[in-house]
């Protein structure tokens, strides 16, 4: 019997149950490690500003917040590990390669300027100037100084670590179902038939949560896979750029030791994570075509993850119609930059019984069934 039972143990499902064991509950995380998984193949952009879009004016609030939040949750995640967070304030360069890019950019950045957001319009001698890798024929950019980067694969040993110091107990095991007796999650049945009692349960199982049985169709979260596919160059850091850059189909993220993490493709494929040599080929000429350097650089990975998208883009947070069953998934493309965020309030949650105002607009109740999620 534990307090808290989490079904994923990804950065978000890590997150939580690091700040859940502060708190003082009793928490055991359940995951089998799967291929796939999104947190491993992330690029790690904490890039609220720069991945604004119409219309999801709320998302953007909650990304800002979680982005504000980011360097005290490195620092206290790297006092409780005695890791390294990943996190590095670089800033974003967002570039046009074409006109019919810099008319798109143009038009981003009069919306996110009216949304008060903070962003610098660049010139293209202005932009080499920053980078001066850059193609000559970049035509303008925008950058955003307060838009950073977290190496995930950082952030997941650091959240690992932190979580086993806190006193969480994981297991690499799958979850055949979740147990409901009456209209209240009761514990977990794992593979093997063992069952796992607990006072409450978080479904954190990114792509895979709505397949995991023993919920009623409008109690699963109406979450689907999105794949994508990015690459990991390898150079030194005099040979890569020294911001994030985006253009309008390709992004480029410089660790610090010389790594480049280019991606990353947008891909309705169901659970596929096969490696696709047509995505390759078009990343590499999307970012040679932005950053001419890159093609003398060592492909080194091909990395491939399941982000778990819904129907709105939005993250699923919060309460389900089934008692003690908690929802923390869909983060589509924002996972990572929103783990400060939702460990705060998914542990709160877990703590008072009381949803924090910040993700009441983030319920999974806001969508009637898991179906609607390839609607």
């Amino acid at each position: 019997m534990c307090d808290v039972a989490i079904i994923g143990g990804g950065v978000i499902g890590l997150s939580i149950a690091w700040k859940a064991a502060e708190a003082g509950m009793s928490v055991t995380v359940l995951d089998p490690d799967v291929e796939g998984a999104a947190s491993s193949a992330a690029a790690g952009m904490l890039a609220p500003v720069t991945e604004a879009h119409f219309g999801e004016e709320p998302l953007l609030a909650l990304n800002l917040e979680s982005a504000r939040a980011y360097p005290q949750f490195a620092a206290e995640l790297e006092k409780a590990s005695g890791e390294p967070s990943g996190y590095r304030a670089t800033g974003t360069l967002a570039v046009a390669r074409d006109l019919d890019d810099r008319a798109a950019l143009d038009r981003l950045a009069r919306f996110q300027t009216s949304a008060g957001l903070q962003v610098e319009r660049l010139r293209s001698r202005e932009c080499r100037v920053l980078e001066p890798g850059l193609a000559s024929s970049i035509r303008g950019g925008v950058f955003v100084r307060d838009d950073h980067q977290v190496d995930n694969r950082a952030l997941l040993v650091a959240l690992r670590t932190a979580s086993e110091r806190s006193g969480v107990v994981a297991r690499r095991i799958a979850v055949r179902r979740i147990t409901v007796e009456g209209d209240r999650a009761t514990g977990v049945e794992v593979d093997g038939g063992e069952h796992l009692r607990c006072g409450r349960c978080v479904l954190a199982a990114g792509a895979w949560s709505a397949l995991v049985a023993g919920l009623p169709d409008d109690a699963r979260p109406a979450v689907r896979p999105v794949k994508g596919q990015l690459l990991h160059l390898n150079g030194v850091p005099e040979t890569v750029p020294q911001h994030t850059i985006r253009g309008a189909d390709v992004y480029m993220v410089p660790r610090g030791d010389g790594r480049l993490v280019v991606g990353a493709s947008v891909e309705e494929k169901g659970f596929d994570t096969s490696v696709a040599a047509g995505a390759v080929h078009d990343l590499l000429r999307d970012a040679y075509e932005l950053y001419p350097g890159a093609a003398e650089l060592e492909l080194s990975e091909v990395a491939v993850g399941l982000r778990p998208g819904t129907p709105d883009n939005a993250p699923l947070l919060g309460e389900t119609r089934i008692r003690d069953l908690i929802v923390a998934t869909g983060h589509y493309r924002n996972g990572i930059l929103l783990a400060p965020v939702t460990a705060r309030t998914i542990a709160h949650l877990l703590s008072t019984g009381e949803t924090p105002l910040e993700i009441q607009a983030f319920s999974p109740r806001r969508f009637g069934s898991a179906r609607e999620a390839v609607s």
